[in-house]
C-alpha cells in the first residue's frame, strides 16, 4: 500500500509528548515539527492515528503538491491531479487556502480556481459546511494539498457532552498526564475536577480504551475508506485497572457532570467523585500517586487576589496530607504556582490553550 506523509496536529508546546506517544503506538520515525508531528504511512495508519492517538488534535494526509506561479494555470493543474483515489463524487468538500511568499497571493481567488478544478475533475460538490476539508498551503509558489481526515477536533471523544465553564481539552489532559509520568498504574486525583477530564482520561488510558471509539471521522467519507478493514482496527482488549481514579470539586454541578461523563465513557467503575473544597482534600487509600489540577487562571486582574488564596489553600492541603505524591499544576501565572509554597519546577515547554499560554508546574511533595 502506497505511503505518504501524515501530519498529526497538536497544541503548540505538546509536540514532544505526542511524538513519544506516536512512537509507542508503533508508527515509524515520527519527526517533530512546529504544531505537530509527521511520519510516513498508509491509509490504515491514518485511520489508526485518528482512533488511538490521545494527544492529537487532527490528522492530515498529505496527498500531493505541485508548483504554480500563475492563477490562470491553477484550475488546469488541479484537473491534472489524480483525485479519484481520495474524493467521492457524492461527498461534499470544503476547500481552505492559505498563501505566503507566492505569486498567487490572493487566497480567495485561489480557492475559487481550485474549487472549479475539483468540480471539473471529479464532479465533487463544494460546500463550506462539508465535513471533508481539503487544506491547500501555497508557500514559495509550491502548493501542498492535505486532507483533514478527522472532521471534528479529536479532543471531542464522542462520549462527553457535559463540560464545565473552562474545560481542559482531552488531548491536552492526556499529554500533561504523560509528562507527569503516568503509565496507567498510578492512582490519579484531581481536586478541582470540573467535568472530570483528567480523571476520565487517566481511567481510559489505564483501561486500554481507544479515545476515538465512540465517534465518527471524516476519513469514513473518503474514496480510500474500507469499512471492513477499519472495523478490525477498532477491536481492542480492555484492561481492568488495579488502581482507581478520583476527582473532587466544591461545585455540586461539576460532580454531577463528572459522574455522568465517566458513565458514558465506560469507566464509572474505576472513578470516584466527591464534593469538597480544596482545603478539605485528603488522599485516597493506597500508595502515593499523581495529583493533577487545572485551577482557575484569573484572566482579569481583579480575580487574582482570591486565586492567590485558593492556591495557598491547595498547597497547604497537599503539603499536609499528600507527602510522597507527585503534583502537577497547570497555570498561566508562575506567581500563582509559587503561592502554593510547594517546590514546583517547570521542566516542560509552554502550551497554547484557548488564546492563553499555560505551563505544567510539577514536584514531589516532601
Amino acid at each position: 500500500m502506497r505511503k505518504f506523509e501524515i501530519f498529526v496536529v497538536t497544541a503548540p508546546g505538546l509536540e514532544k509528548p505526542l511524538a513519544a506517544e506516536i512512537a509507542e503506538a508503533g508508527f515509524k520515525k515520527p519527526k517533530m515539527m512546529p504544531g505537530g508531528v509527521r511520519f510516513r504511512g498508509n491509509w490504515q495508519d491514518v485511520w489508526r492515528a485518528n482512533l488511538c492517538l490521545r494527544g492529537a488534535v487532527r490528522v492530515l494526509a498529505r496527498i500531493g503538491n505541485f508548483q504554480c506561479m500563475h492563477l490562470n494555470l491553477l484550475e488546469k493543474q488541479i484537473g491534472e491531479m489524480s483525485w479519484t483515489p481520495y474524493l467521492r463524487s457524492d461527498v461534499p468538500v470544503k476547500v481552505e487556502v492559505v498563501t505566503q511568499k507566492s505569486k498567487i497571493y490572493h487566497a480567495g481567488a485561489a480557492k475559487e480556481r481550485i474549487e472549479k478544478g475539483l468540480v471539473a475533475a471529479v464532479g465533487v460538490p463544494i460546500s463550506n459546511e462539508a465535513e471533508v476539508v481539503l487544506k491547500v498551503r501555497i508557500d514559495n509558489n509550491m502548493l501542498t494539498f492535505s486532507l483533514d481526515t478527522s472532521g471534528e477536533s479529536l479532543h471531542k471523544r464522542g462520549h462527553k457532552p457535559a463540560v464545565s465553564k473552562a474545560p481542559m481539552r482531552e488531548n491536552m489532559a492526556a499529554m500533561f498526564l504523560r509528562q507527569m509520568g503516568f503509565d496507567g498504574s498510578q492512582t490519579v486525583y484531581d481536586p478541582m475536577c470540573g467535568s472530570g477530564t483528567f480523571v476520565i482520561e487517566a481511567a481510559e488510558m489505564a483501561s486500554g480504551l481507544l479515545p476515538g471509539r465512540s465517534r465518527r471521522f471524516a476519513f469514513e467519507q473518503l474514496a480510500s475508506f474500507d469499512a471492513e478493514a477499519y472495523a478490525g482496527l477498532k477491536v481492542s482488549g480492555t484492561l481492568v485497572p488495579t488502581n482507581r481514579f478520583y476527582g473532587s470539586d466544591k461545585d455540586a454541578g461539576a460532580i454531577r457532570m463528572s459522574v455522568e461523563n465517566a458513565d458514558r465513557a465506560g469507566v464509572a467503575d474505576v472513578c470516584s467523585f466527591e464534593q469538597k473544597s480544596v482545603g478539605e482534600i485528603t488522599p485516597p487509600d493506597g500508595p502515593p500517586g499523581i495529583v493533577i489540577v487545572n485551577p482557575p487562571y484569573g484572566a482579569r486582574l481583579g480575580d487574582k487576589k482570591g486565586l492567590f488564596a485558593l492556591h495557598a489553600s491547595l498547597g497547604k492541603a497537599l503539603s499536609t496530607h499528600f507527602s510522597g505524591w507527585k503534583v502537577g499544576i497547570i497555570t498561566t501565572d508562575a506567581g500563582l504556582a509559587k503561592a502554593t509554597n510547594l517546590p514546583l519546577e517547570t521542566p516542560f515547554a509552554t502550551v497554547a490553550h484557548g488564546g492563553l499560554t499555560v505551563r505544567l508546574f510539577t514536584c514531589e511533595v516532601p
